[in-house]
């Protein structure tokens, strides 16, 4: 029960400061067994446990494969490592996925069965807004209600007041951000479109986007080509940002652009509807 407490406690600490990591939980054990039903574990996204105990070498290869994929695409995973004889009377190999279930082989003397679920914990999403328009505070104020951690970067006296955001910057240069899956969006509207393009395209996202007109992004390029930015990070931000919903106004579009966004955060996430 300490352990488990400690482990608890761990997690907590991590989730607070934002920090990647998968919690590995036994559900369920059949015969003899090293680590029984509730032991957990904390897996670091290379490999460490850190914290508390899921058994010995017969399910941490399973476990630790799982824990990477997890944090690959965000999904939780069932690994059931049970007996050769038992794997054979179900029908599966190991590695085999069924219902939402890895299998795997328990090739230790013990000969248990061991379900073990893996849930990966990944910070919140990051989204970083360039500029002070009425688009970009609307954007900020949707996007955290949403659950992003929103940086907000513009210059102070450009601002009607405080953003409803995580951070602010003052100016365009975005120095450390916060350390998850990123999305930028320049929304400066014609008040610092070369700084602010110049910052996103110099930093790594999953998605860059302008909020302005296909025109106003072509001409802004060369600008921009002009004064040694490379033309292949420029040709990353998409622009009109967002989905073509018909948006007019300043809530409706940071809508279409948070709609977007959500298309390329949740890509491969989701599973495939049979037909």
């Amino acid at each position: 029960m300490t352990k488990h407490v400690e482990v608890m406690e761990l997690v907590a600490r991590l989730k607070a400061a934002e920090e990647t990591f998968v919690l590995a939980t036994v559900v369920r054990t059949v015969s003899v067994t090293a680590a029984k039903a509730g032991a957990k574990a904390i897996i670091r996204p290379d490999g460490t446990i850190v914290a508390g105990w899921i058994g010995g070498g017969c399910a941490r290869g399973a476990v630790l494969k799982a824990a990477r994929e997890s944090l690959v695409d965000g999904e939780p995973r069932m690994v059931s490592v049970q007996p050769e004889n038992l794997l054979a009377e179900l029908g599966v190999k190991p590695g085999e996925n069924r219902d939402g279930v890895r299998f795997a082989e328990n090739m230790c003397p013990s000969k248990g069965t061991m379900d073990i679920f893996v849930e990966p914990v990944l910070p919140h999403p990051s989204l970083v807004i360039l500029g002070a328009s009425p688009v970009a505070l609307s954007l900020a104020t949707q996007a955290r209600q949403l659950g992003y951690h929103v940086t907000v970067a513009a210059p102070v006296a450009d601002l009607p007041g405080a953003p409803d955001a995580d951070m602010l910057i003052d100016g365009y240069a975005l120095g450390e951000l916060h350390e998850a899956r990123r999305f930028i969006v320049v929304s400066t509207q014609g008040k610092g479109d070369e700084a602010a393009l110049r910052a996103a395209a110099s930093t790594e996202a999953a998605y860059h986007a302008f909020v302005g007109s296909r025109r106003k992004m072509a001409a802004l390029r060369e600008k921009l080509i002009a004064q040694g930015i490379d033309a292949p990070a420029l040709d990353r931000i998409k622009a009109p940002a967002g989905l073509d919903l018909g948006a007019i106004t300043p809530e409706e579009i940071a809508m279409s652009i948070l709609a977007e966004i959500t298309v390329e955060r949740r890509r491969g996430q989701r599973a495939r509807a049979p037909t």
